[in-house]
Formats: structure tokens, sequence, C-alpha cells
């Protein structure tokens, strides 16, 4: 019979830190990852899942020898059995870049078998007060709060350290239906945008989001990057640090260096953000080629970028459409890509390599996903000539990489 540790207590040594938010320790020869724990404590852990394998899941209760690093959390709502929005606000700002570069330099050593001295930057803002779109959900009470770590428990909140300030007026002082989640979004103009989505209902045996209905703003958010005023859906994907795109963007410019006249593709291409510093240097000669599976960016970003005739739109999934003719009748110069947390896959990374582009500009969202692609495409012959790394998500285990890969010679 299986013996599970749920629950039980034990006292660790906190070792390295990991992807996802949390440090690993060992005990009786089982692996165990400790949130709210830091490298180089000793913790007393309760056990939080354990299925019976060779690792179990826990949080650090208590903190028996700190880290010269640790902090007192600025946010009550931080903490085991808490909100699981922030992993690191024990850590100081300082440490928390630390954390986030030894998981990306662990992840390209382990899966892409690359050596690299990783440095994670700040973004301006300080680690408070950033986040510009969340995502709420309502508890049983009617009361809006965000999920437990791993858990579909709401925890109710008053304030958010890491929400740009005002975003939850008139959010969390009120009640809402129950099982409803809440849309925030509040703009580069200031304008405060919310939307509230229904609880869940079954539609042929699945559950499926109940009906929208906008609750406050025009439902179009207005933000600024790139040199350019955009118009977006507000429920719709921007980068949630008010200076990340502009960062990401300034990257892309640089590393992706086309010529008028060069072709370039802008794959996962949202609302075309990277697709309109590409077309700045392709010129009316050239083509920028954008592939996005959501046809409500691919709206947003024709009316964006309606002056850019050189922009061609492309609605589907792209490793989808990376397999059509007309769209690899002519191979491009450089391909930027910025794909979701699964990362691309080995079909697009080989897609990509097959059209043996100059340069292949990779933003990324997942150091682990980052680091299998960078594989896939050393297999083609492509090696990672540069890396950037910000710190977009503040108080988070997230980071946001970018990296240039140029074919071997």
């Amino acid at each position: 019979m299986t013996v599970t540790w749920k629950q039980r207590l034990i006292e660790v040594e906190v070792g390295a830190v990991a992807h996802g938010g949390h440090c690993v320790a060992r005990h009786e020869g089982r692996v165990v990852f400790v949130r709210h724990a830091l490298p180089g404590e000793r913790v007393r852990v309760r056990v939080t899942e354990d299925t019976g394998g060779s690792f179990c899941r826990g949080d650090a209760v208590d903190v028996l020898r700190a880290a010269p690093d640790r902090v007192e959390p600025p946010c009550p709502f931080a903490g085991p059995g808490r909100c699981g929005g922030c992993d690191w606000q024990h850590a100081s700002w300082e440490a928390q870049r630390e954390l986030k570069a030894a998981v990306v330099a662990e992840q390209l050593q382990r899966l892409a078998k690359l050596d690299r001295e990783v440095v994670v930057e700040a973004l301006p803002g300080g680690p408070a007060d950033w986040r510009t779109r969340m995502r709420m959900a309502v508890g049983p009470d009617g009361r809006a709060g965000f999920r437990a770590h791993r858990s579909h428990a709401v925890i109710p909140v008053d304030h958010c350290v890491i929400a740009v300030p005002g975003a939850l007026d008139g959010v969390v002082d009120r009640t809402w239906p129950p099982k409803s989640e809440l849309v925030v979004t509040r703009d580069a103009a200031g304008g405060a945008h919310l939307t509230e989505v229904g609880p869940p209902v079954v539609r042929r045996g699945r559950p499926v989001p109940g009906p929208a209905r906008r609750r406050a703003g025009s439902g179009t958010a207005t933000e600024l990057a790139a040199g350019r005023t955009w118009r977006v859906r507000a429920d719709g994907f921007w980068q949630v640090h008010p200076a990340a795109a502009d960062a990401l963007a300034s990257v892309v410019r640089e590393w992706a260096d086309c010529r008028p006249g060069d072709r370039a593709w802008d794959l996962y291409g949202g609302v075309g953000l990277f697709a309109s510093v590409l077309a700045e240097q392709v010129g009316p000669t050239g083509a920028v080629a954008v592939v996005e599976s959501s046809a409500g960016a691919v709206a947003d970003g024709r009316a964006n970028l309606s002056d850019l005739p050189q922009v061609g739109w492309y609605t589907g999934r792209t490793e989808a459409v990376l397999g059509t003719p007309d769209f690899t009748d002519r191979s491009p110069d450089v391909v930027v890509l910025d794909p979701p947390r699964k990362g691309a896959g080995r079909a697009v990374v080989d897609a990509i390599a097959g059209h043996r582009p100059d340069r292949v500009v990779y933003v990324a969202c997942d150091p682990a996903a980052l680091a299998r692609d960078i594989a896939g495409f050393a297999g083609h012959g492509y090696e990672l000539a540069q890396l950037r790394a910000f710190d977009a998500f503040p108080m988070t285990h997230h980071v946001e990489c970018v990296a240039l890969l140029r074919p071997v010679g």
C-alpha cells in the first residue's frame, strides 16, 4: 500500500531553485518541491501534494534558518495556502532576479546543453504596482479574488500589491455572481475596463465559459509601444507590464536587423507589435507575414497597421499555416516568433529551420520551452548567438527571454 505524506510536517535543508517558483529539498530519499522557501534555508514543510511517487510538494510553514535575502512579504495574501499569484514575495527584488537567472541558466544547460551566464534585467517601476491586466475569480460568497496555488479555491482580496494603482477600484469592494470571472484592464491612457464572464455552462457535455458582460470601459484599450498608439481588445493579449512591450520590441528591432526589401515572418504575432518593427525595416519593397490563431487579434492588427501595406495576415495555428504552399512560396530572411508557454515545438522549429533564415529571434515566456526549442534549432545547425532576459513579472517566477539564433558558419 502506498503511504502518502500529505499534511505531514517535515524538516528539510533547502537546495537550489527550480523552474516553477519553488526550491528543491530532499527527505528520506525523496525530492520535495518547496514553495515559500529560499536556497540555503532550513524550514519546516507541510506536504500539500503527494501521489506516492519519487517526489512530493509542500509549503514552508516555519523558517528555522533564514537566508540573507529573505524579506517580509509586502502582501497579506501571500504565503502558504493563500493567493497563488506571486511566488517570490519573500525574497528581495534583486534576489528574485538572481533566482530567475539561475532557472534560465539551468534550463539551458539541462535541455540545450549550453553553459551560459544569465542576467535578468529589471524593467522600470520596481517590483510593485505594475500589473495592468489580470483575471480574477469569484468565490461562493460573491467576493472577487485570486486562486490558491494549484487549486480552484478562491482567496478573496481587498487589494493587490502588483496591480497598477486603481486597477481594482470597483471590483473588490462589491459582490459578484458566484463562480463568475472578471477580466480587469487598466490601459496606458488610464482607461479602466472590466468584463464579467458568467459561470461556466455545460454544452454538449462540456463546460464552457458563460456569457460575457462589459461592466466598465469601452472594451478597447489604448496602449503605447514601438513608437505607435495601439487600440486593442481590453480582454485580449497584451504584455501586462507597462514597459515590457517596448523593451521586447526594442530587442527585436536590434536583432532582426532587416534590410529594405527583405521578407520576414512574425509567428504567433498577436496584434502585430513585432510586425510593426519589421515592417519599418523592410520598407515598402519588403514583406512581413504575420501568423496568429486569434481572429480577434488579427482584426485588431489589421486596423492598427493599416498604414503598412507590406504586412500580410494569416489567421490560423502556426504549424498549420507553415504547411501551406501559398505561405511558404518564398523563404524568409528573418523569423520572429513569440509562442505560448508550451513553446513552438518540433514541427514549427523544423519548418522554420527548413527555410534557412539568416536570423531567428525567439521571444519566450517559459525558459524550459525556450531551451527545448533552442536544442531543436541546434539539430538544424543553428546556434544561440545572444540572449537577454527581463523581469517582466516581478514577484512571480515568470521571466521573459529573447534569444537570437543564427546558422553556424
